[in-house]
């Protein structure tokens, strides 16, 4: 079986199709889906897409972009992660690829994250662009080592790669890897660890090949999990266990 290590179920291309979406992903050997939570508002749909669906499991936290909502402390985001169907602290991160002036606030805000994972005990899910230098320095500075986790949808270089490997940290492939003109990132997706690899879609967005341009969705994360096999040299069930046992390994609250 393939897992989805991070979609945007609830969100509104997606949700209006929740059964379709469920049933694709049965089709396609994808048991189940992380649904990633971006804002403390809408987290109540986050998680109850996986108190309604068992294959289904949630995360809570504020992506860097959203600058206009609420902002939680670190003991609302350990209070709302003290549910069993919510295994991870996140999105967070640090995104300066809209935000040229490289905000205080998302560097206050990613610290907080961190410090309610090491304090709940379950693992981030980093978002990082154009801010690669600050987002491991600040993981460093935070002991993101403590709470482990993923860099998410990962497109940075084999030296940001290996940096956050030395940190205990997983490094997930989105649709991108199977992109023609990603030619640096293939490079680095043959050097990451077997036992440190993930997959994910990031749905809606980034649909693979060969359905780039449409709404992504869950069970389209096996053709990231193609992609892997070729350009590592390696059979296609060999990444399918690796990645479903690393997840299971990382976000290890998910019961089944």
């Amino acid at each position: 079986m393939f897992i989805d290590s991070h979609c945007h179920l609830d969100f509104p291309d997606l949700v209006a199709r929740e059964d379709e979406i469920l049933a694709t992903m049965a089709a396609n050997r994808v048991a189940h889906a992380l649904c990633i939570s971006v804002r403390i508002e809408d987290f109540p749909r986050v998680r109850a897409l996986a108190e309604r669906h068992a294959n289904l499991w949630a995360t809570v936290g504020v992506h860097p972009d959203n600058a206009d909502c609420h902002e939680p402390d670190e003991a609302e985001l350990v209070h709302l992660a003290d549910h069993p169907r919510v295994v991870g602290i996140g999105e967070t991160g640090l995104d300066y690829y809209w935000n040229k002036d490289e905000p205080e606030w998302q560097r206050a805000r990613f610290r907080t994250h961190i410090r309610a994972a090491r304090a709940c005990g379950k693992p981030l899910v980093v978002h990082t662009r154009s801010a690669a230098a600050d987002t491991l320095r600040l993981m460093r500075e935070e002991n993101a080592h403590e709470a482990g986790g993923v860099m998410h949808c990962f497109t940075e270089t084999r030296e940001v790669a290996e940096a956050a490997l030395e940190m205990g940290f997983y490094i997930s492939f989105s649709g991108i890897v199977t992109f023609r003109n990603a030619k640096e990132l293939k490079e680095v997706a043959r050097c990451i660890p077997l036992e440190r690899l993930l997959i994910e879609t990031d749905a809606p967005y980034l649909a693979p090949v060969p359905h780039r341009g449409k709404t992504n969705e869950p069970g389209w994360v096996v053709h990231v999990a193609e992609e892997l096999a070729q350009l590592r040299d390696e059979p296609l069930e060999r990444i399918e266990q690796a990645t479903t046992e690393n997840f299971f390994r990382l976000f290890r609250h998910a019961q089944i």
